[in-house]
């Protein structure tokens, strides 16, 4: 599996590296990146779901550290292009625009922030809730997350 994976970053990244030097417009270089980044993603998934996992730990690192580091760029890329084929004109509209997109990025790392300090500081003691397929607890997902308080008691 991290030989695979490793392999696939690598690729994805030297991909992502040469569009960017070739492709001076944001939005035409995102229109072509996304392609290319969901295309690693199903290769990715085609693997997982070929091969499978030879334990619960190697599960738990695909899906806290490996799948995210491509998911990411998918994640980011999207935004770029969200907020370049949206952003005005003109420039004193651009600047309150920018704004108001740093607000909602600022306002969803807020409303997550639980889950960032946990994987941040690199916690496992939920990895097993967070990270398995098939352990899925509705009880604890619905207080956790329909209040926000992600590691708290209800």
């Amino acid at each position: 599996m991290n030989k695979f994976y490793y392999e696939s970053l690598s690729k994805l990244d030297a991909e992502i590296r040469e569009l960017e030097i070739e492709t001076a417009c944001p939005i035409q270089k995102t229109e072509t990146v996304i392609p290319i980044i969901i295309q690693y993603i199903y290769e990715l998934k085609e693997y997982v779901l070929k091969r499978g996992f030879k334990n619960t730990e190697e599960e738990i690192q695909f899906f806290k550290n490996q799948k995210p580091a491509i998911v990411s760029k998918l994640i980011y890329y999207n935004a770029i292009y969200k907020i370049e084929t949206k952003k005005p004109n003109d420039a004193k509209a651009i600047r309150k625009y920018l704004n108001e997109e740093l607000r909602k990025l600022k306002r969803f790392f807020d409303n997550n922030l639980e889950f960032y300090k946990y994987y941040r500081t690199k916690n496992s003691f939920l990895d097993e809730k967070l990270f398995v397929r098939g352990k899925h607890d509705i009880k604890w997902w619905q207080c956790h997350c329909s209040t926000g308080r992600y590691f708290q008691s209800c």
